[in-house]
């Protein structure tokens, strides 16, 4: 038997909860990383690979969702919208308010900010770099993506004074034709020649139950169980979309600062990262065993193997065995991304990924060639012990953060 229906083997109900998460997770792919960056590069140098990862992948993945779910236009709310869909902003740890005046003039705050709280911790230093050297310029690419003529400027932000203040920080969002749009660089350009900003998803069903799209009113705050089962599946392909974006973004800022060798490895470690908090993640959102039944569930979901028409895989679960069989001639592999890290050498990620399910889980290579990468899972009898990469994205509140539920959304400027 093999599995591969990816999200349309869930149901709307697990699919709503499965959303929010996969948001979080993409944020955590810069905790799974930065510490790796600031051993090679130091903070300053780890402060720029961010700022060229996101403003490579921000502008394409924002206008694929806003194109998806039917909210393109040229406004604040259009860039407000793209926010509560983004891997940057994932909601409740990334708590985003917001407020429109017009069309053109709004303003949003954080009322929790996760990403300071990770950070704060490490000095004025490190939340400079993080508040104003990185989001400076990737707030606006951001924003440019809606457009060009948008800009977002501080009215106040960290290093908070006092050391309680709240909100976290808040911006206003201004759109003038006086703006002089920024030139977009070179390694947005060559993150948008790359198959996973044309790649084709799931189309939406518009006559299901349930919203098919996020026109009419900017809401302030997206309760996914509102959305129908098609929308959902549309929505998970296009997180896990972002995620080998920003990845891809990530690899070729450390290309453009390290040997291929070295900037691999330090991929490598973001992704084994990465991978193990999702799939443990992933597993109590969805409130399964730590089963190998569990275990195809999670591998069929998880940001690694998706969305399918990106990365193909199949998932072959037969009885007390588990196969998983990966591409080496998908889209992904095309781009360069994570799967193209995976080999008999490197297991690492793999490894952190079925562990995060179960520590009795263990991965070997049956077969590897020009195709694809076979491999089955094993289970022994003493459980393996946490890797070092998935302890360090663990330091991040994320990795423990709870979802709420916050009941009806209200409506907060009608388009």
């Amino acid at each position: 038997m093999t599995v591969r229906d990816s999200f349309e083997t869930l149901s709307q109900r697990d699919l709503a909860v499965l959303v929010p998460e996969l948001l979080l997770c993409g944020q955590l792919i810069d905790r799974s990383g930065m510490a790796h960056l600031i051993v090679e590069f130091g903070r300053e140098g780890m402060a720029q690979v961010a700022v060229e990862e996101w403003e490579s992948a921000s502008p394409w993945y924002t206008r694929r969702m806003q194109k998806a779910l039917g909210y393109e236009g040229d406004d604040v709310v259009t860039i407000f919208k793209g926010l509560q869909l983004d891997i940057g902003a994932p909601p409740q740890f990334m708590d985003f308010r917001y407020r429109v005046d017009d069309p053109l003039h709004g303003e949003f705050w954080l009322d929790h900010c996760g990403a300071l709280m990770d950070v704060e911790p490490l000095g004025d230093e490190f939340v400079t770099s993080m508040c104003h050297d990185i989001e400076d310029p990737t707030f606006d690419a951001t924003a440019i993506a809606t457009n060009p003529h948008a800009q977002i400027r501080p009215i106040h932000r960290p290093p908070r004074r006092p050391a309680d203040r709240h909100p976290h920080c808040a911006w206003t969002v201004s759109i003038d034709p006086s703006h002089r749009p920024p030139v977009m660089t070179a390694h947005t350009e060559q993150i948008g020649r790359t198959a996973a900003v044309t790649v084709e998803l799931s189309p939406i069903d518009h006559g299901g139950d349930g919203r098919a799209d996020y026109s009419g009113p900017l809401l302030s705050d997206l309760r996914f169980s509102d959305f129908s089962r098609s929308a959902l599946v549309r929505i998970a392909e296009e997180i896990c979309v972002q995620h080998h974006l920003l990845a891809l973004g990530f690899l070729a800022a450390v290309r453009r600062r390290a040997d291929e060798d070295k900037a691999r490895e330090i991929t490598r470690k973001q992704l084994t990262g990465i991978a193990g908090v999702a799939a443990q993640r992933i597993r109590d959102a969805l409130g399964l065993p730590s089963t190998l039944e569990s275990l195809a569930l999670v591998l069929s979901v998880h940001p690694l193997l998706n969305p399918k028409q990106y990365v193909e895989s199949e998932i072959r679960p037969d009885g007390g065995a588990l196969e998983l069989w990966i591409s080496r001639d998908a889209l992904v592999d095309r781009d360069g991304g994570w799967p193209t890290l995976l080999g008999s050498e490197h297991l690492d990620p793999l490894q952190a990924l079925v562990r995060g399910v179960n520590p009795h889980f263990t991965v070997r290579v049956v077969a590897e060639d020009a195709a694809g990468l076979l491999l089955a899972v094993d289970i022994t009898e003493a459980p393996a012990p946490e890797c070092v990469e998935v302890a360090i994205t663990k330091v991040s509140t994320g990795a423990a953060f709870v979802f709420e539920d916050r009941g009806i959304p209200l409506p907060l400027f009608v388009v």
